[in-house]
């Protein structure tokens, strides 16, 4: 298949995708492999255009810095996406593959590979030597194989392919220091991509040490990434499934957390309760799987995975029950004010984020909200939400004047600034009785009550401390 197979042949990668998983992953790379010309290509104009600028359109903690290092050097933003492949000796598809609209049931959800599947047409069409395609973007077992049949269909004379799946396991919010600091990197090939595994991870070697470099078949390197978020998701649902218990016994989630995060067969990892998982990833991957597994004539396995995304829906349910319940009258008419809406700290994404589906429950009985997230753009949260025809919400600029005149404040994202901030102030300019719902067990609950605050957190029944 292809022939690189020396680190000193890759000199030009071209990644397709310039969002959450293409851009980090790029500048790290460039960071890392200053020999080596990186160029990130999209269609999106707006979106290179970001990316060339002071105002970067990913927020992730020390990205900006990599990036203004790299940038015009050997990190190159560009919708010229023809050259940049004709350039490339490999090429990395890190486009969105989000769930397909009207495929949601109970058998899952499938993922929309249409923009894969152009990048293959694309690739094939303008590649002029052999080319190393990688897929980073998450798709379910077996798109190698309809990547390789389009490259086979549409490639010049002469040229030829291989294609190898090398999933991104990063955590937004973490993502650079998950690129700088991999657990692992799986680079899963076809019985005849020796070389070409061996040449992406070539790649890596520049930063990662080489027993984390993990070779494997396509397939399974395929399913290691939906595994992997499936079980993480899983723990969240598992966590929390267990505070709707400790709710109505009495005992705490915190507590049962931590006796078993002490297993060393279990770990702490993921087991701390929540108003639930959201985000690009986690549901959609586990509605793939769900899918998949339906499609393989599984429905025992989909039944299995299909109850995580239940679990899940479920618990913000129970959630806004919890503070529906807390008004004799319900929340019709009573101004809620809501600190975080991005799906969780240190990232300003919003993507299936639990608050965007807490906030329209209580929308839809009628409260007045008053949002307040710190990296989160109030466009985002208006492409969210629907007042509806009894509630309203406004958009602010800060906690403080998010908390004025309200009766309730519901901590959604656990920023850190919500534990520095001054409560004494935040309860003065509320109404009475003041409450707070701790969606994410973040703040100081003895501190709040000594205040005045009558607090409710997950896991912990009303009136147990």
């Amino acid at each position: 298949m292809v022939s690189i197979d020396a680190e000193h042949t890759v000199t030009h990668v071209c990644c397709i995708g310039a969002g959450y998983v293409g851009g980090p992953t790029s500048a790290v790379m460039a960071h890392k492999c200053p020999n080596i010309q990186f160029t990130v290509v999209d269609t999106d104009a707006k979106r290179i255009n970001a990316w060339n600028s002071d105002r970067l359109p990913v927020y992730e903690p020390g990205l900006d810095s990599l990036v203004q290092m790299q940038r015009n050097r050997n990190l190159h933003f560009s919708t010229d996406i023809d050259e940049a492949i004709c350039n490339a000796q490999i090429v990395m598809i890190a486009v969105n593959t989000p769930s397909m609209q009207g495929t949601h049931s109970k058998q899952g959800a499938q993922a929309d590979l249409r923009q894969v599947e152009a990048c293959a047409r694309r690739v094939a069409q303008c590649a002029r030597h052999n080319t190393i395609v990688v897929e980073k973007s998450t798709v379910p077992c077996g798109t190698g194989d309809i990547v390789a049949r389009i490259l086979r269909e549409h490639a010049r004379p002469h040229v030829e392919f291989s294609v190898l799946a090398n999933p991104e396991f990063l955590s937004e919010g973490t993502a650079v220091r998950d690129l700088l600091h991999p657990d692992r990197v799986i680079i899963g090939g076809a019985d005849a991509d020796d070389r070409a595994q061996n040449a992406l991870a070539s790649v890596y070697a520049h930063w990662v040490p080489r027993d984390r470099i993990i070779t494997m078949g396509r397939w399974s390197a395929e399913l290691a990434k939906l595994a992997s978020n499936a079980m993480l998701a899983q723990r969240v649902s598992s966590i929390n499934s267990l505070s709707a218990v400790c709710e109505a016994t009495g005992a705490d989630v915190q507590q049962v957390a931590r006796a078993c995060g002490l297993d060393s067969r279990i770990g702490a990892e993921f087991l701390r309760a929540s108003v639930g998982f959201g985000g690009s990833c986690f549901s959609k991957d586990v509605a793939s799987l769900v899918w998949l597994s339906a499609s393989l004539g599984l429905p025992d396995v989909a039944e299995y995975w299909d109850n995580v995304l239940k679990t899940n829906d479920s618990h913000m349910q129970r959630f806004t029950q919890r503070i529906v319940s807390a008004f004799d009258l319900g929340v019709r008419g009573i101004k809620i004010s809501v600190w975080g809406f991005a799906f969780k700290s240190g990232t300003g994404d919003a993507r299936n984020t639990p608050a965007a589906r807490i906030c329209q429950m209580l929308l839809d009985q009628g409260a007045q909200l008053a949002i307040y997230d710190p990296m989160v753009p109030e466009s985002q949260v208006r492409e969210k939400l629907d007042a509806g025809k009894d509630g309203s919400y406004v958009v602010c600029a800060d906690a403080v004047t998010a908390a004025v005149d309200a009766h309730a404040i519901v901590v959604l994202t656990p920023w850190p600034e919500f534990r520095s901030t001054n409560w004494h102030i935040v309860f003065d300019v509320m109404g009475r009785p003041a409450r707070v719902f701790d969606g994410h067990n973040v703040l100081d609950r003895q501190m709040l009550e000594h205040i005045g605050f009558v607090v409710t957190t997950v896991g912990v029944r009303n009136g147990v401390v």
